[in-house]
């Protein structure tokens, strides 16, 4: 596969090499030491496209010594916003729900979409059928509620997500659980009303468990980022030819 496609988000890196919109194995890393995780990806093997995903800015010298390793780099960073604003991504938006937005375009043609991204923020964002951006919303992701319980009512305990909950809890463990995870699937709900005729797709490390308690039809795309940003490398792949 010719290109590498990395996002590196608020807790951990994940990176893919693709051809075309096919992604292949999917490589997570968490640690201080990035840079020396993606160049050891690009090691042996040399991309022709190689786009990076991050919320924070990639320094100078790290970006330089990517590009030598690569046919093309493409950085999506904060201090790098240029691809995203020329395709109707709002400037605020982290590129990581950018790239998901681009990826929901793709996969669903024609219709709106309402984008659930569950990881360390529960990030909401909406496209109207055209793929023009309708805003979003931004939340606690679900293991960040129950650490925010705990670090802020000390008499909390610090509570993993459950296999199981109830609607209501009938003790303090309980009542934490179902408290986080009720509270999310109202909350999930609430906007799934909203609009009604919309594609609704969950991605994310907590995607599965909250499709799993839906009623609605869901459609679970676990890497809809690394699909982005797979479909961006295309885009500069395509340009070369």
């Amino acid at each position: 596969m010719a290109n590498l496609v990395i996002d590196i988000g608020n807790t951990a890196l994940k990176a893919s090499w693709s051809d075309g919109v096919t992604l292949g194995k999917t490589f997570r890393y968490q640690g201080e030491k990035m840079p020396d995780f993606i160049m050891s990806l690009i090691s042996k093997d040399r991309p022709d496209v190689m786009v990076i995903s991050s919320v924070r800015e990639i320094s100078r010298q790290n970006e330089e010594n990517f590009r030598k390793r690569c046919g093309h780099l493409v950085l999506l960073d904060p201090a790098h916003r240029e691809y995203l604003t020329e395709r109707g991504i709002p400037d605020y938006l982290s590129s990581d729900r950018a790239a998901s937005i681009i990826a929901s375009r793709y996969l669903f043609r024609g219709r709106g979409c309402s984008i659930f991204d569950f990881g360390t923020t529960l990030t909401i964002d909406f496209t109207g059928p055209d793929g023009s951006y309708k805003g979003g919303n931004i939340s606690p992701g679900c293991r960040t509620r129950f650490k925010a319980l705990n670090r802020y009512a000390r008499s909390l305990p610090l509570l993993d997500t459950p296999e199981k909950t109830e609607i209501t809890g009938n003790d303090m463990v309980s009542s934490i659980e179902s408290g986080v995870i009720s509270g999310m699937e109202f909350e999930i709900q609430g906007y799934l009303c909203q609009f009604p005729d919309n594609i609704v797709v969950f991605t994310g490390g907590d995607a599965n468990y909250f499709a799993k308690r839906m009623k609605n039809p869901i459609f679970v795309v676990c890497n809809l980022v690394l699909m982005g940003l797979a479909l961006m490398a295309e885009d500069y792949v395509e340009e070369d030819l």
